[in-house]
């Protein structure tokens, strides 16, 4: 070989090199959930990327209770990351209304989801779509079986039957009945009042209701559920208002509370630190034989930052995402995260499994403060963790509760006034 040959050869050989290299894109996903960093790592990821050489996924999740400020000043200094991670309704709407995330009406994995599963990531009207949802969480009760069997309890199905294993558990003395805490005050309102209420309001229908302007928060569905959460104090153990949601979940994983109000959420640590058998029961019902509601809350889906440099890979990865295949395996590598995908997903762990049956017996609904009713001052999602957390101390009436909610929200929101 000469040596303008192996001059022409290296030179060929450096651009075919180069070309390659700039053919390799990494997209960066922005998100809340720093507890699933390894999933996404081991498993989500390189089935990602086997499919689809020369794009790379770089999983890069901020604290929760920071994500939301630290996005934000990300989106407005122009590092944000390629794909964000969308939290439900008005957060994300209003990133979009922005301009921070893309419409994505036009991907070919929207038809993959129905307009429900949709409804937290579009706008009031419906008309443009800007995250893939990804899952759902289910609210209910978790309980140790173990328990149940030594004290020959079964599983309540209505208020009556919850109550009488309460007292059981409580008269026995060798459990906690229920851990839950009111320090931290969501809980409160998310395993407490938005778990248990839609049995009162009928799910959707309460809920949409309220945002027309039809019912009240004083209406009785409405404080029935502050009326039963009144009555949890006399379960939750000595000291449960300085008790943290790590407390509580503690409490219950070693063993010494009976029932833990639940997001589905729980259910992967949960199995990694209980030592004893656990099962789980939907919001019992007033009465046997009623139709029971469930929150089955749109939790996560994953939008495009409208800036990103790399969108078309973005919307492959998205594609993706949107996928029958990307279903099954964030639902079994992450149970007690459901998909809403439209293709049935086949879980392996049996309390996930516990919880998506309800899907078949129950209504369906969200959590009633999330879309539209907390965009004003006072927030309403935020007012109902505050007096969900009273009522059950008992420093607030369930009536007085209602009223100041409704206050609050006539204060802002037209269709209340």
């Amino acid at each position: 070989m000469t040596t303008r040959t192996l001059r022409i050869a290296l030179l060929t050989s450096t651009l075919l090199a180069g070309a390659a290299q700039a053919q390799d894109v990494t997209l960066t996903i922005e998100s809340w959930r720093n507890d699933d960093l390894t999933i996404w790592q081991d498993t989500i990821i390189p089935a990602f990327e086997a499919q689809n050489p020369g794009i790379k996924v770089v999983f890069a999740p901020s604290a929760p209770a920071e994500y939301n400020a630290v996005l934000n000043s990300k989106l407005d200094a122009g590092s944000a990351g390629d794909l964000i991670t969308c939290r439900p309704f008005d957060a994300s709407l209003e990133l979009y209304n922005k301009g921070k995330l893309a419409d994505l009406t036009s991907l070919g994995a929207m038809a993959n989801f129905s307009p429900v599963a949709k409804s937290a990531w579009q706008t009031d009207d419906g008309a443009a779509t800007f995250c893939v949802p990804m899952a759902s969480v289910i609210h209910g009760f978790i309980y140790n079986a173990d328990a149940f069997g030594a004290l020959g309890i079964e599983v309540p199905k209505t208020e009556a039957e919850f109550f009488a294993a309460l007292d059981k558990i409580k008269a026995d003395g060798t459990y906690i009945p229920m851990a839950m805490g009111t320090n931290d005050q969501w809980e409160a309102a998310t395993m407490g009042y938005n778990n248990i209420g839609p049995n009162y309001w009928k799910g959707e229908e309460g809920r949409l209701a309220l945002i027309k302007g039809e019912q009240r928060l004083t209406d009785p569905q409405w404080v029935a559920p502050f009326t039963q959460l009144a009555r949890w104090k006399d379960y939750l153990g000595d000291g449960f208002e300085a008790q943290t949601y790590p407390d509580s979940q503690n409490l219950f994983t070693l063993g010494r509370a009976a029932i833990y109000p639940a997001g589905s959420w729980e259910i992967s640590g949960f199995n990694a630190q209980a030592g004893f058998k656990m099962g789980a029961f939907p919001p019992p019902v007033a009465a046997a034989g009623d139709t029971c509601y469930i929150s089955d809350h749109t939790d996560i889906a994953l939008g495009l930052n409208a800036a990103s440099p790399n969108a078309d890979q973005a919307k492959v990865f998205l594609e993706w995402v949107g996928s029958p295949e990307f279903a099954t395996l964030y639902a079994n590598a992450l149970p007690g995260f459901f998909s809403l995908n439209s293709t049935p997903v086949e879980m392996a762990d049996p309390l996930a499994k516990e919880f998506v049956s309800w899907r078949d017996t129950c209504q369906s609904t969200i959590r009633s403060t999330y879309q539209i009713l907390s965009r004003g001052t006072p927030n309403l999602e935020n007012e109902t963790w505050n007096a969900s957390a009273n009522v059950i101390k008992g420093t607030e009436t369930p009536e007085a509760a209602a009223e100041r909610l409704q206050a609050g929200l006539a204060s802002w929101f037209a269709p209340q006034q």
